[in-house]
């Protein structure tokens, strides 16, 4: 029974009656499994690395609440106060990211994360949910027929961004923003001549990337070729889904962990199929499938082109980051630094991903006689 009457005016009360509960729901499940995953896989590193057995535990624990607040509070926003944001949040990001080539610090090659008193923050990660909501801002704008050039903005914007990504480089990171830009690109509109255009550029650019950046070079042919190089993570992982079965270990009995590096964040779903089994990632899949389907599934009865736009676009780059993570770790593509949304280790991406489906859930609650909340 809830505490709030279909008649309360209040803005939770409001809120509470035009969320999308199910969606809701969905992802406070997704994020409880995360922090199981996070206690069972983290400490094995973090003793590895001399670090407090919970050190990891601790730091992302510590995050959870600030993500739950900032999801509910992006929640509450109409769609004009969520394309507001976006587009502050855009410019920070934008900025930010070009600062990280000069500022940044170099891990393993790349250099993605800038230290801000004292937190290292990720920029490329919340530009992901701001270039969303923008980019669909200027797709809708330009179907308005008013003169504005808004697919011109939108790439534009597009290449600055994936630029700066590459020049990091973060290869994955771009090719989710640019699946996400060509989804809303066709949704506005996009002519056949162009989609075909988009596409045969796109595959051109991957081809381009494997002669251009060695260490994509590299993830491909120890992916078509595992006695070609070090295959070390992949084949633990795949040791641990057979160790685990159809139930699993049992938590805290997986062997795994104590020898992947990225156990607590690359791989954690590895983590997840030898300690609770087979059941138990295919829940997790069912979880992300839900929140992919029942977004769309509510984005169909939209008659707002930017609302539209900019729930396809969030939901799109979640569930390819989610399939990315999970097909590197069965060893079905080659291997990329991304993180299971919700459930692997990371202070920036968990509170991205609460500001990106904070989003989602405002652009997507119930609104009557085609008010904007």
């Amino acid at each position: 029974m809830t505490t709030f009457a279909r008649t309360d005016t209040s803005v939770i009360g409001r809120w509470w009656w035009t969320v999308d509960r199910w969606t809701l729901t969905a992802l406070a499940c997704i994020i409880g499994i995360g922090a199981v995953l996070i206690l069972a896989a983290s400490p094995a590193v973090a003793t590895r690395i001399h670090l407090d057995n919970f050190h990891f535990v601790k730091r992302q624990l510590a995050m959870l609440p600030l993500a739950f607040a900032i999801m509910f509070g992006m929640s509450l926003l109409s769609p004009v106060a969520v394309r507001r944001f976006a587009t502050i949040g855009m410019m920070i990001g934008v900025a930010l990211l070009a600062l990280t080539l000069v500022a940044g610090a170099e891990i393993k090659g790349a250099r993605r994360w800038i230290s801000l008193g004292g937190f290292s923050l990720q920029p490329s990660e919340f530009v992901k949910p701001c270039f969303a909501v923008f980019a669909a801002w200027m797709f809708a704008e330009q179907r308005k027929g008013v003169g504005f050039p808004g697919n011109l903005v939108a790439i534009a914007l597009y290449a600055v961004v994936v630029g700066l990504l590459l020049a990091q480089p973060d290869l994955g990171m771009a090719v989710v923003l640019s699946a996400m830009w060509f989804t809303q690109f066709f949704l506005a509109g996009l002519p056949m001549f162009l989609v075909v255009a988009l596409g045969l550029m796109g595959a051109a650019g991957l081809v381009g990337t494997y002669f251009t950046f060695p260490h994509v070079a590299s993830r491909i042919d120890r992916f078509l070729d595992p006695a070609s190089g070090d295959s070390f993570q992949v084949e633990r992982s795949m040791e641990a889904f057979m160790n685990g079965g159809l139930w699993g270990r049992g938590p805290g009995e997986g062997t795994i962990k104590a020898v992947i590096p990225d156990a607590h964040a690359d791989f954690i779903f590895a983590v997840a199929g030898e300690e609770f089994g087979l059941f138990t990632c295919l829940i997790i899949v069912s979880l992300f499938a839900f929140v992919m389907l029942r977004g769309f599934g509510r984005l169909l009865h939209e008659t707002n082109l930017f609302v539209l736009l900019a729930g396809a676009g969030i939901l799109v780059q979640f569930g390819l980051q989610a399939i990315i993570n999970m097909a590197s770790s069965l060893h079905l593509m080659p291997t990329k630094g991304m993180t299971l949304p919700f459930i692997s280790y990371g202070g920036s991406s968990l509170l991205a991903l609460a500001v990106g489906m904070g989003m989602l859930l405002a652009l997507t609650r119930r609104r009557y006689g085609g008010a904007e909340l």
